[in-house]
């Protein structure tokens, strides 16, 4: 049987992935930093641990030869995930991360070639960012070959935990104005709220999302090769959302700005509640379009976002263990765009249904 640890199992995520991963048979062996949570967390699933931090290269190496897959949910992903993909690499074990960092992405692409020669196969973004929008952008691209625009929206209430935050408030840095469209394959910064556009969702709610530097800018470019891709995210309409985008990212460059804001989403960011993890709804849109005009939509909602990542993480350890996957991956890239209906909860509609 197939040896494979969670690294960050006691962070919000790395416990829901933890808990579904022993629902469907699985023995992962917990890994993080802190012994005390740790030796917890695996008392509570009779399960084994390590505790070792990412520093130490060498002994991250040598636990990850242990393994045939490494499972990362320790964020922010734009300074976890290099050690361990690294790690992975030189141990040759499986990658996969829940990372929604356009630069997280890029990196693990940069890695592809490599991971080839070594066997293995790297994925981020095997959570809700990205399986629905990666699977639903596949979904329509399929159906009009030649498309060379792609638009995808998502509307969630979501209560966000603490590591999601600290993830947003990393990506200020790559981007000044707050959001990125690509254009001709390439990315280009745009400020954020500057650019909305109107959506009718699956549940018949009408919005107006502004553009978002949603991880479909990198994964589904990869996935489907198409060169202009905006993503949408439904964000509150207020004036001067724009302004405050650039303000934000100023802020955030200065001395001791960032640590005080990751200090203050610690305290203020605890994720959903367990009611809230089996109501809450998430709804996607994505659309395509060729040189002529021709354009092809489709809908998608899921489960509330947390769960839904531990679903869908599962069942992406468990397809990369059974299949000869080898390079940098997409979830729709590997599994298909189907992948995403495997998920409890998940529907996917061609046409609006009548509500």
């Amino acid at each position: 049987m197939a040896e494979w640890m969670i690294y960050g199992a006691y962070g919000f995520t790395g416990q829901l992935l933890v808990a579904e991963a022993v629902r469907r048979g699985h023995r992962p062996v917990l890994g993080g930093r802190d012994a005390t949570k740790l030796a917890a967390l695996a008392a509570a699933h009779d399960l084994e641990w390590i505790a070792l931090g990412l520093d130490d290269a060498a002994a991250l190496t040598r636990t990850a030869e242990r393994f045939d897959l490494v499972f990362h949910a320790a964020g922010p992903f734009i300074r976890t995930s290099a050690p361990m993909i690294r790690a992975c690499l030189d141990g040759r074990a499986h990658y996969l991360d829940i990372t929604g960092e356009l630069s997280v992405f890029e990196n693990t692409f940069r890695l592809g070639d490599e991971a080839e020669k070594r066997g293995i196969a790297l994925m981020s973004g095997a959570g809700f960012d990205i399986v629905p929008s990666d699977c639903l952008a596949r979904y329509v691209a399929d159906r009009l070959p030649g498309a060379t625009h792609l638009q995808t929206a998502i509307r969630t209430r979501a209560d966000f935990t603490s590591g999601t935050v600290k993830s947003a408030l990393a990506g200020f840095n790559d981007f000044p104005g707050g959001s990125v469209v690509r254009r001709d394959g390439r990315l280009v910064g745009r400020p954020l709220g500057k650019d909305r556009r109107t959506v009718r969702f699956s549940d018949g709610v009408i919005a107006t999302p502004a553009a978002f530097p949603w991880g479909d800018l990198v994964t589904a470019y990869h996935t489907t090769g198409i060169p202009n891709i905006t993503t949408y995210l439904a964000l509150p309409s207020l004036p001067g959302l724009s302004v405050a985008g650039r303000a934000a990212a100023f802020a955030l460059r200065l001395p001791g700005a960032r640590a005080l804001a990751e200090r203050a989403a610690t305290l203020a960011f605890s994720g959903p509640d367990e009611q809230s993890q089996q109501t809450g709804q998430a709804y996607l849109w994505a659309r395509v379009e060729d040189p002529d005009g021709r354009s092809v939509e489709a809908w998608l909602e899921t489960g509330e976002v947390y769960r839904f990542t531990a679903l869908a993480g599962v069942r992406a350890v468990e397809r990369m263990l059974a299949e000869n996957l080898l390079g940098a991956l997409t979830p729709a890239g590997a599994f298909g765009a189907d992948f995403v209906l495997e998920i409890e909860g998940v529907r996917r509609y061609d046409a609006l249904p009548e509500r």
